[in-house]
């Protein structure tokens, strides 16, 4: 199917099913997807195996002042975003200097947007560095991926690049003491002759018990919407994306699906 990469630092305003109006940065090249994660239901595709051409990522300056240039136009114009979104063409938290931007762009938007969020959308692969996790306490909407319990069916739905330890990331989701909201993308289907599903019973079971552990404030449950790199993955129906947010509510969690 076919996939697309970003092609600007700042992209939008978009209208987001989870966040409202939302202000996209992309901290990653604008050629080319970066990410520690190769999710086969990724929007933006595979990572490249290898690149054509040298990849930068764009300087901390440079995304301030971008920002600032277009928080302004739209303020000029009356239609100031609900949400500053750090999402684009892989893992945002990967940027060298995520944590300094993270201070600008609060900067900026107590300035130019004091009503805006500011969302981080991360797979939780960097959280165990200290300036990356502090960073995330500053914000309003820290957005961490768990799509299973399991180990395998991580290594299977998001194909980790690197070492990937996910007792050592649920710890991390623990130590943010409710401050985070954990987002699951439910899929099914087939890849490489491996059946793909992490809406079983044992799947769905195991998952809620890392939620009661993680304690988020909020739960964010959804499917594919977009054109996947993977062609034999199945969106999951809005009845049963349901089922799974009344158990979660049951749990006694604050649950957003997005069908």
């Amino acid at each position: 199917m076919a996939t697309f990469l970003f092609d600007k630092i700042i992209f939008g305003p978009v209208k987001s099913r989870r966040l409202g109006v939302s202000l996209g940065i992309n901290l990653l090249p604008t050629q080319a997807k970066v990410c520690s994660f190769d999710c086969i239901y990724c929007e933006c595709g595979f990572n490249p195996k290898e690149y054509e051409e040298k990849v930068s990522l764009p300087a901390r300056e440079e995304v301030k002042a971008r920002l600032d240039t277009k928080l302004r136009e739209m303020a000029a114009e009356g239609q100031l975003p609900d949400v500053i979104t750090f999402a684009g063409n892989g893992e945002p938290t990967l940027h060298p200097e995520f944590a300094g931007i993270i201070d600008d762009t609060i900067e900026l938007r107590d300035h130019l947007a004091p009503d805006a969020r500011i969302a981080v959308l991360s797979n939780a692969t960097m959280i165990h560095r200290k300036p990356v996790f502090d960073a995330l306490l500053k914000i309003k909407d820290n957005i961490q991926k768990l799509d299973s319990a399991f180990a395998e069916t991580v290594k299977s739905i998001d194909c980790p690049k690197a070492s990937f330890d996910l007792q050592r990331t649920v710890e991390q989701l623990i130590a943010f003491e409710g401050k985070v909201i954990i987002q699951t993308m439910f899929i099914r289907g087939s890849f490489k002759g491996e059946v793909i599903d992490n809406t079983t019973e044992k799947e769905i079971a195991a998952w809620l018990e890392l939620l009661k552990q993680i304690k988020p404030r909020q739960v964010m449950i959804y499917t594919i919407a977009r054109d996947t790199p993977v062609e034999t993955l199945q969106k999951v129906s809005l009845e049963e994306l349901n089922a799974i947010a009344d158990r979660v509510r049951n749990a006694g969690f604050d649950v957003q699906v997005s069908g």
